[in-house]
């Protein structure tokens, strides 16, 4: 075996070093020292991130593979994973505050090593080439989750998720794994590229099945309608950095490997089958997402089904089966990052000080805590598309993305997704006029957030303003898109 081929898993080894470095922090030294362990991971995974800019890190734009082709990587994937990186960044940094809290004395060290752990096999699904690798990937991404949601042992609520969270995940999996049974059955083989080759001229019953499956597997862990009903309970019963982590992370990570499933196994049925199946699932998540959110009265849960209508958006990105696509696709996930994680930073200062997350605590939020209101606004602006703020442009790239399609079809799809857009602003303005017009006698004292907490969202604010002034940062990812030859799979 050449050991040389390690050396293209330059950001997997990476990790391994932080995961082996906070381990032995975890383990090995005393505990009055044992604070500073989230500083230290969070120190060390921004390292990383700076390094996967560097363009010896990179990688080449042809693309590099390893292990008989199981394993890709290349300048655009390395790019995704680099997205990936700067979101758990601003994760662990928010979660400083709560890491130290007195209920996660004996358990500080177990959060960021799953973290770890779930990022590890979210690089393994997105370089994927065989789905052996995948599998391996999405089960190391999905089994540490379900021990994090359950970290806050004190509560009913995040015993109950981690449960739910577990049961969803096992579940989808299998279907995943049946649709996959049915995949092999068809090609004989678990290479992405082979089984392409031996289903380009297929159309059976069975290959319809095995697409059906493997959507529905996706699905649950995007959190697409119908597959969705675990997502409001784990998203409410978690701690908020969980949340948060899950809600971004774990969603931009199977949106990439969806993206890299589609176009590279089932990319020949574009036009005939599966085309249809998207369609219908969009417009069910879309919609069915803001009409739920429009109900909710609890913070978490209301950004949990503001995710799945987001998933729906990130969906037209997937969809578009173009370089312009790919390029959106990665362009709003970056913008979804900071503008959801401002926002759950907010909430998570508010539960930390005070132990309340309904939105009716929000109100005469401004008159007692500006700063807070101020950065909650903004993250609502730019998850609603108003401009001039990120959230405008990610949407508008992904629209225009959507609708090179040209088809009939895609045009009453991106019409409705247009219409669920000004529905979505009247849900994300109601958290806007509770903090600023209403009125309420239990108004939430002013308090001062610890500086993980502010570091956190002065990040995420910097990203949403800096994102929608500087267009330099969409026309980097699209060149990066048109000279990989990752791209090509969409294109051919």
């Amino acid at each position: 075996m050449d050991y040389s081929q390690f050396l293209a898993m330059k950001q997997e080894i990476a990790l391994l070093i932080v995961f082996l470095l906070v381990f032995l922090y975890d383990t090995f030294m005393p505990a009055r020292s044992q604070k500073g362990l989230p500083w230290t991971a969070s120190l060390l995974m921004l390292a990383v991130t700076v390094g996967g800019l560097c363009p010896c890190w990179l990688g080449a734009d042809a693309g590099i593979t390893a292990f008989s082709g199981m394993y890709e990587t290349s300048a655009i994937i390395a790019a995704i994973k680099t997205i990936l990186n700067i979101g758990v960044v601003i994760v662990l940094i928010q979660s400083v505050k709560w890491a130290n809290g007195e209920l996660m004395i004996m358990r500080r060290g177990e959060f960021y090593e799953l973290l770890l752990v779930t990022l590890f096999g979210m690089y393994l699904m997105i370089s994927a080439r065989h789905f052996l690798v995948f599998i391996i990937g999405l089960e190391c991404a999905s089994l540490p989750l379900a021990a994090m949601v359950a970290l806050d042992k004190n509560r009913y609520e995040s015993h109950e998720a981690a449960v739910k969270y577990i049961l969803t995940a096992v579940f989808s999996s299998a279907i995943f794994m049946m649709g996959l049974s049915f995949v092999y059955a068809l090609s004989g083989s678990l290479y992405f590229e082979n089984i392409y080759n031996a289903i380009y001229a297929e159309r059976s019953v069975m290959l319809v099945m095995a697409l059906a499956f493997v959507i529905a597997g996706v699905g649950f862990k995007l959190s697409l309608v119908p597959f969705h009903l675990w997502t409001a309970d784990v998203y409410q019963g978690a701690p908020t950095s969980v949340t948060s982590y899950l809600s971004v992370i774990s969603k931009g990570a199977t949106a990439f490997a969806f993206l890299v499933i589609m176009a590279q196994v089932f990319g020949s049925f574009y036009a005939d089958i599966w085309e249809w199946m998207l369609y219908a699932l969009i417009i069910l998540t879309i919609t069915v997402g803001n009409l739920f959110a429009i109900r909710q009265r609890n913070m978490k849960r209301f950004l949990a089904f503001s995710s799945i209508s987001q998933a729906g958006y990130i969906m037209l990105g997937i969809i578009a089966y173009n370089v312009m696509g790919v390029s959106a696709l990665m362009y709003y996930v970056l913008v979804y990052i900071f503008s959801n994680l401002a926002a759950f930073g907010v909430i998570g200062a508010i539960e930390n000080a005070t132990g309340r997350v309904s939105m009716d605590d929000y109100k005469g939020l401004y008159r007692t805590n500006p700063r807070l209101s101020f950065t909650m606004m903004l993250a609502m602006f730019s998850l609603a598309g108003i401009p001039p703020f990120a959230g405008f442009f990610s949407k508008f790239f992904i629209f225009t993305a959507a609708i090179g399609q040209g088809s009939v079809a895609i045009y009453v799809l991106v019409l409705i997704a247009l219409i669920n857009t000004i529905v979505s602003l009247y849900y994300y303005l109601l958290v806007v006029k509770a903090m600023f017009i209403s009125e309420d006698e239990c108004v939430i004292a002013p308090f001062r957030s610890a500086f993980s907490e502010r570091l956190g969202m002065w990040i995420a604010l910097a990203g949403i303003i800096f994102l929608g002034l500087v267009s330099p940062v969409y026309d980097t990812l699209l060149n990066l898109g048109a000279d990989s030859s990752f791209v090509m799979y969409f294109i051919r």
